[in-house]
């Protein structure tokens, strides 16, 4: 069980105070004025028991509180704190979001990708912040919708990105039979709102992306060949389902190593784009300092 603690912290309005969570307590936001107005979240209940709570925020990792002009702050705020703590160690219910969700119009549909083992499923809605990739149901620990893909025996990877998700399959099946099925599946597990990838996966990697950024200073010629990949290759292999990341330049051989993901990977033709596009293009571009393009897992 998670064991939770609180840290007290002001705001800019001397009514209000915001008491953040080391853990994730709701997935929406939701605001709540009176008891009544609290029937979804048993926390929120408990709190307007207390007689000075005025309204009750929940949204994210916090709790804001707004008192009335009975009580100051600095005189119960602490207590509140110990509450609070004691509440959600006992595992009490935050939030029933069930209760306040309704499904939203999602749409889904099924687009084939250069690679006759990789579908991809494009959604109209943003599904993912970032891309994420699972070669199997262990990687998918962070993941909720991928550990369900996982489950039917005919998916072997999963690839998320932006507004889709790219299904890498088993030969065992055809996609004439599974298509549909996994794309009602898609459809109806984001119309329902539930958590793609979990918050504190979102949140781990956008805090590695931006100490890698800090940490790895490219040279002058590896900068100019992310731009290029960002620029022009990664929407043109995002739109067939995949993603390439830049790994390294070798300047002694003139080698750019690089890494491909989703439909791109182990896909037949992927040889022949890094060939004849990605290296083609890179070489017209920076002439005699590149002289192979490799994939390293691909």
């Amino acid at each position: 069980m998670k064991e939770y603690n609180i840290t007290i912290v002001p705001t800019n309005n001397a009514k209000i105070i915001k008491l953040e969570a080391n853990h994730f307590l709701a997935k929406g936001n939701y605001e709540y004025k009176n008891i009544d107005e609290a029937k979804n979240s048993p926390l929120a209940q408990q709190l307007f028991y207390l007689p000075f709570i005025k309204t009750v925020y929940i949204s994210g990792n916090f709790i804001a509180l707004e008192r009335f002009d009975i009580v100051e702050w600095e005189d119960v705020k602490d207590e509140v704190a110990q509450q609070l703590v004691e509440y959600l160690n006992a595992g009490e219910p935050i939030v029933h979001e069930e209760l306040n969700q309704k499904k939203e119009p999602v749409t889904v549909y099924a687009e084939v990708t250069p690679n006759p083992a990789v579908m991809k499923f494009v959604a109209n809605k943003r599904i993912v912040p970032a891309v994420y990739e699972f070669k199997n149901i262990d990687e998918a620990k962070d993941s909720p919708l991928a550990q369900e893909l996982f489950h039917f025996p005919f998916v072997k990877e999963v690839f998320f990105d932006e507004n889709y998700v790219s299904i890498s399959k088993y030969d065992m099946a055809d996609w004439e039979g599974i298509n549909m099925q996994l794309r009602e599946f898609i459809r109806d597990y984001l119309a329902d709102g539930k958590e793609v990838v979990s918050s504190e996966a979102i949140q781990k990697k956008k805090e590695a992306t931006q100490q890698s950024s800090v940490q790895t200073p490219y040279d002058e010629t590896s900068q100019q060949i992310i731009d290029i990949l960002e620029e022009y290759v990664k929407p043109a292999v995002a739109s067939d389902g995949g993603n390439i990341l830049f790994q390294s330049y070798e300047e002694d051989s003139k080698t750019v190593n690089v890494i491909l993901q989703g439909a791109c990977s182990g896909c037949p033709s992927s040889t022949f784009t890094l060939k004849n596009g990605i290296e083609t293009m890179l070489k017209n571009m920076m002439g005699d300092k590149i002289r192979e393009v490799v994939a390293l897992n691909g």
